[in-house]
C-alpha cells in the first residue's frame, strides 16, 4: 500500500523525483552540512541566536538531501524531502529535524530571548545528525540504493 503523502509529493511541480544517483552531489551536500554546522557555531558564538536557529536547521537538512542524492531522489520541497527520509529511514532518523525545523520557524517569526542554552544543545543534536547521515551515505551499498529507490518509486 502506497503512501499518501509521498504520493501527493510525486505530484508537486518540485516535489520527489527518482533521478539518476549523484555521489558527486551527495558529498557537496554534506560538506555543506558541515560548514553550516560551523556557522551556527560561529553565530551562537556571536550571539546571532537567530541565524545560528537556522543554520543549524540546514545543516540537518543538508545531511539528509545528501542521503537524497545518494539514492538517486530530487526534491525541493523540504516537508516532502523530510517525508521520503522518514519513509525510507523510518521516523527516528527525522525527529530531530522535525524538531529544529519548529525552533527555526520559531526563531524566525516569533523571537525570543534568552535562547543560548538550547541552541548550544540544539548545536549539538545537530552534529549528531549529520554525523549519523554522513555514516548511513559512506555505508550506502548498490543493493541499498537499489532497494531504496524501489521503495519509493512504489509511491509514484
Amino acid at each position: 500500500m502506497g503512501n499518501k503523502k509521498l504520493s501527493w509529493c510525486f505530484k508537486l511541480k518540485d516535489g520527489l523525483k527518482v533521478v539518476e544517483p549523484n555521489e558527486r552531489l551527495s558529498k557537496s551536500y554534506l560538506e555543506q552540512a558541515k560548514s553550516s554546522l560551523s556557522r551556527a557555531e560561529k553565530d551562537l558564538n556571536d550571539k546571532d541566536f537567530l541565524w545560528a536557529t537556522v543554520a543549524i536547521y540546514y545543516a540537518e537538512y543538508y545531511a539528509l538531501y545528501s542521503f537524497l542524492q545518494k539514492i538517486g531522489v530530487k526534491c525541493e520541497n523540504h516537508a516532502c524531502s523530510i517525508l521520503a527520509v522518514a519513509f525510507l529511514l523510518g521516523e527516528d532518523k527525522t525527529k530531530t529535524i522535525n524538531l529544529h525545523k519548529d525552533k527555526r520557524i520559531d526563531a524566525q517569526y516569533y523571537i525570543k530571548v534568552d535562547q543560548e542554552a538550547k541552541i548550544r544543545t540544539m548545536i549539538q543534536e545537530a552534529k549528531m545528525f549529520v554525523a549519523d547521515f554522513d555514516e548511513v551515505v559512506s555505508n550506502l551499498s548498490e543493493e541499498d540504493i537499489k532497494q531504496y529507490r524501489e521503495n519509493i518509486s512504489e509511491n509514484r
